[in-house]
């Protein structure tokens, strides 16, 4: 659980409150808890039997944080230390998503499938991405670190610079990267 313990390092950074306090009262917290135990679980080398057990009572415990939260991280989705869920709801991770380390997502935001063919998939999200509220990144894409997506955007195509994006669909409107969010 050390991938938990930067979870929670990451949100007493941006509160500046105890770990106790976060734990709490951080929503985006107790959604990532379940993720990771739940993909701990799910990568885990128990015996199969043992291990299909323990993953339906995970599934069980992400339906219950997805109705309480509004979070929806399945455990199968690869998700990299230090993410920060600043918000609390209507968070969509496709079963599939690869997202790096350090990544913030805000409410509203959708990371999901979409295309048509060869071209049909999920985004691979690198390190120290924003997601502003409200964003929807979707497709076979990739996403460079350090990148901004503004709020309400639609991010459908690759991006291999750091930068800001904005619009629907998005587009480049800057060559700003994340430090000032992260």
């Amino acid at each position: 659980m050390a991938s938990f313990r930067k979870d929670i390092n990451r949100y007493k950074a941006y509160s500046n409150k105890s770990a106790f306090v976060v734990l709490c009262t951080q929503q985006g917290l107790w959604a990532l808890f379940v993720y990771r135990w739940a993909n701990a679980m799910y990568q885990s080398k128990l015996p199969e039997f043992i291990k299909k057990i323990f993953l339906l009572i995970a599934i069980i415990q992400q339906k219950w944080i997805e109705i309480i939260t509004g979070i929806s991280i399945p455990y199968t989705a690869s998700i990299g230390d230090g993410l920060y869920i600043g918000h609390f709801g209507q968070i969509i991770i496709n079963a599939n998503a690869v997202i790096g380390n350090n990544c913030n997502i805000s409410q509203g935001c959708t990371i999901g499938v979409s295309g048509t063919g060869e071209s049909r998939g999920v985004p691979r999200i690198g390190d120290n991405v924003y997601i502003g509220a409200n964003a929807t990144v979707v497709g076979k894409i990739e996403i460079a670190s350090g990148t901004v997506i503004g709020a309400n955007s639609l991010v459908n195509r690759s991006v291999d610079q750091k930068c800001t994006l904005l619009g629907v669909p998005a587009t480049i409107i800057s060559n700003k990267d994340s430090s000032n969010y992260i």
